[in-house]
């Protein structure tokens, strides 16, 4: 990983923690956390908060925000 590297804290509340993945590591990390800690079941993934924000600015991007409404 380079000194520049975009990470994505990952969060699991059902093992109760929360960790850094470089974004480009991210799809395989969660799924080998579910895969190993909760036979397959998605429980491990992005912050909530994280994906809230992103989801957000994609809408404002694309002209379907809530506030342009």
């Amino acid at each position: 990983m380079t000194d520049n590297a975009l990470e994505v804290p990952v969060v699991c509340d059902v093992c109760d923690t929360t960790t850094r993945v470089p974004l480009s590591d991210l799809p395989e990390a969660v799924q080998r956390h579910n895969d190993q800690q909760h036979d397959g079941d998605d429980i491990a993934q992005v912050d909530p908060e994280i994906v809230q924000h992103v989801t957000d600015l994609a809408a404002k991007d694309i002209g379907v925000a809530e506030d342009e409404a």
